[in-house]
């Protein structure tokens, strides 16, 4: 789940601090919704693990976009935003350690430089990077260790290294979950996330799509079913200084997105970051909570697109960044790279 951890090095709140980095309940974004949508029935997109066990998909061709997922999900949250998006962009998703298909940790190692690590080892010299939560954490943490590589930020429901201390508001449901697990429910542990981050503060579990719902529940548990791993053996060493605070050093055009349904605690964050942030744009979608781009998959798939078109363009603030066009491994040319925008702001 975001920041805390436990003391006893069974971490269920933050990837990779004891159970197999699986971030459980985070503030968190998911998979696109699509009639009949299942993860075990979707096509795969090519890709293959990293040499250090990182799990990924690299559909498309054109500038590069990577999207980082949230703490409820894993890469599979991203498969019909990276449909859309790879018709003129080369998309990487991954999957962040302690869920999905990525392996354990052999030694130190943290989540933006397996997200650097990816990128290196496809060649991909520049990116623009969304990142959903837990994930707008690990882009910014990225962005700020190596502003070279990150063209622009997109920050959906920002959370995760960006919260510094954590919310004495998130630690009832944290200590929740805990109790939950402790005791062999994961049904329990599952439902308190949903409850958390999908229906949110103010609404009602029948107020979100049962499919989306059902989607994200599926993914939380099979990320409390994975092991756990040695977290002495193998720790996680985060960004120093740590990201939270930083937002003023960051470069690059940053769009974040957030729902005013959402905890307040991630409005407010969201509102901060946008203001502080040099180059930084806030959108607010009315009605809308947590997961965002499930709840309103078109709207969000233009809100990003008509961004990195701005963006590169320089109708974002006048000054246009270039990403070099790049393809993947099954690819041989380069398509191009603008994508209309199938939704109003």
């Amino acid at each position: 789940m975001l920041t805390a951890a436990r003391t006893d090095g069974n971490s269920i709140l933050t990837p990779g601090t004891g159970r197999q980095s699986a971030p459980s309940g985070c503030l968190v974004a998911c998979p696109l919704h699509t009639p009949g949508m299942d993860e075990r029935t979707a096509t795969p997109a090519s890709g293959g693990r990293t040499a250090g066990g990182i799990a990924f998909d690299d559909e498309g061709s054109g500038p590069a976009l990577a999207l980082v997922h949230a703490g409820v999900a894993d890469r599979r949250m991203w498969s019909s935003l990276a449909g859309t998006m790879s018709a003129g962009y080369r998309v990487i998703s991954h999957d962040v350690r302690g869920v999905g298909e990525s392996l354990p940790p052999t030694g130190p190692w943290s989540h933006h430089t397996d997200l650097l690590d990816l990128l290196d080892e496809l060649l991909i010299t520049r990116a623009h990077v969304v990142g959903a939560s837990i994930g707008a954490g690990i882009a910014v943490e990225a962005a700020l260790a190596r502003p070279s590589t990150v063209a622009s930020l997109i920050l959906v429901a920002p959370g995760g290294a960006l919260l510094g201390e954590a919310p004495a508001s998130f630690r009832p449901i944290w200590a929740a979950e805990v109790e939950a697990l402790d005791r062999g429910d994961i049904d329990g542990a599952v439902d308190i996330n949903l409850r958390a981050w999908v229906d949110g503060p103010s609404r009602s579990p029948d107020a979100i799509d049962p499919e989306v719902r059902a989607f994200i529940g599926r993914m939380q548990r099979e990320a409390f079913e994975i092991p756990e791993w040695d977290a002495e053996h193998a720790p996680e060493h985060e960004l120093a200084p740590p990201a939270a605070g930083r937002v003023r050093e960051l470069s690059c055009p940053v769009l974040v997105v957030v729902g005013d349904a959402d905890d307040p605690v991630i409005v407010s964050l969201a509102e901060q970051i946008a203001g502080e942030a040099p180059r930084g744009r806030l959108v607010v979608l009315p009605g809308v909570g947590h997961m965002l781009n499930l709840e309103q998959p078109e709207l969000f798939a233009g809100l990003l697109s008509r961004f990195l078109a701005d963006v590169t363009s320089g109708r974002f603030d006048g000054d246009p960044a270039e990403v070099p066009g790049s393809t993947g491994s099954d690819h041989e040319t380069a398509s191009d790279p603008s994508v209309p925008a199938t939704a109003a702001e």
